[in-house]
């Protein structure tokens, strides 16, 4: 398994959430070669601000390992995660995060914010972003566009 498996998981991932009308958003939690927490994105489902993907995601994956401590996982994600979300990563001590495409808009882990890496928390991750960033806006762009489309039919 590498990188690529883990961010196509995502990926199928955020197409449920496209499918079910959410912002196709996907994430899983990776700890020694198997996926232990996967989710997407529930908010509208749930009428939670909260229900992002990276915290369904990581939520689970707590759950699996019996532990509130993620140490040891890496997190693959297909947009770059809000500050809630870097924040619930640095709180869960995960040790790496991979994202897709970057969030000109709310994206706390390089774009607005470094929320990860920055050395005045108690923990910090290693970042990869952009990774199959293309793939994974596509979603994102398509998702939006047909809404935008909608929209105006309506």
């Amino acid at each position: 398994m590498d990188d690529y498996y883990y961010m196509k998981a995502a990926i199928s991932e955020a197409v449920k959430g496209k499918e079910e009308g959410e912002v196709p958003v996907g994430c899983v939690v990776v700890y020694e070669g198997r996926i232990i927490g996967k989710g997407h994105n529930r908010i509208e489902a749930l009428q939670d601000p909260t229900a992002h993907a990276e915290i369904l995601a990581i939520t689970a994956a707590a759950e699996y390992l019996g532990n509130r401590r993620l140490e040891g996982c890496t997190i693959y994600v297909t947009l770059e995660p809000c500050a809630m979300c870097c924040g619930a990563m640095v709180l869960a001590r995960a040790n790496k995060l991979v994202f897709g495409a970057y969030d000109p808009k709310a994206g706390a882990a390089v774009t607005l914010y470094n929320i990860p890496t920055d050395k005045r928390l108690n923990h910090q991750l290693e970042v990869v972003g952009g990774f199959m960033e293309d793939e994974c806006g596509g979603i994102l762009t398509d998702f939006f566009r047909r809404l935008r489309e909608n929209k105006y039919i309506n």
